[in-house]
């Protein structure tokens, strides 16, 4: 049944959703019953797969309240002319949920991996943390997506006296450097593939890697050249 709606567009939707169910559905399920209402979101569901208990849905991502965006990050961050600036993003395997979260200096392109259980906030702010351990003078800030597994990012800061901030939503282009790097992991962990088996040795076997691989922006110098200079 269509819940009666007070939101205009919630409303708008709604009847979108409707004119797509009664255009699409067969002929004999085209009445106005429940039964043939339901009929038509479960055709929906078979043939574009859309779960019927999203259709009117509104998603969380991005809605966090006190978080950093950003337009309040220092402007020379973006200029990638200073060093200790971060991006941080989590790539998934298939089969499982295992996964790993990356970590990439914004100037210098040196990476860090950590294999990751599941893709929750408690996985990941562990695993983060014992990396930034590795490299404690080398973080002063820290740019994230809006996925819900860094919801609970002042657990990092308390810990490693690094600040978060955020993307804006769907705007993969303001994390470049997490993006491209995520693109050479692929080379060693490809697309589809289970990481379940996959161990945190491998994973810094796999940064070290691409920290020693020369890089054209940089002169054919290393990441890692770059960041300890």
């Amino acid at each position: 049944a269509v819940r009666e709606q007070v939101h205009g567009a919630r409303i708008s939707l709604e009847i979108a959703v409707i004119d797509i169910i009664s255009f699409y559905q067969p002929r004999h399920v085209k009445s106005g019953t429940l039964k043939n209402r339901v009929s038509g979101l479960t055709f929906l569901h078979h043939c574009w797969n859309v779960r019927p208990d999203t259709l009117f849905a509104f998603h969380s991502r991005g809605r966090l309240a006190g978080k950093r965006n950003i337009p309040e990050r220092a402007k020379i961050i973006e200029t990638r002319r200073t060093l200790g600036h971060w991006e941080i993003d989590t790539v998934i395997g298939k089969g499982s949920k295992d996964c790993i979260v990356t970590l990439v200096e914004r100037k210098s392109g040196y990476t860090l991996i950590g294999k990751l259980p599941d893709r929750t906030t408690r996985s990941l702010n562990k695993r983060t943390i014992k990396l930034q351990s590795r490299e404690p003078t080398k973080f002063k800030t820290i740019t994230a997506d809006n996925g819900t597994e860094f919801h609970q990012y002042p657990e990092i800061e308390a810990a490693t006296s690094t600040c978060f901030y955020f993307a804006n939503p769907h705007h993969s282009w303001e994390r470049g450097a997490n993006e491209n790097t995520n693109g050479l992991i692929r080379q060693y962990i490809p697309k589809g593939t289970s990481m379940k088996d996959l161990t945190q040795v491998q994973c810094d076997r796999i940064a070290k890697k691409l920290n020693s691989r020369p890089r054209k922006r940089h002169g054919f110098k290393t990441p890692e050249e770059i960041l300890y200079g």
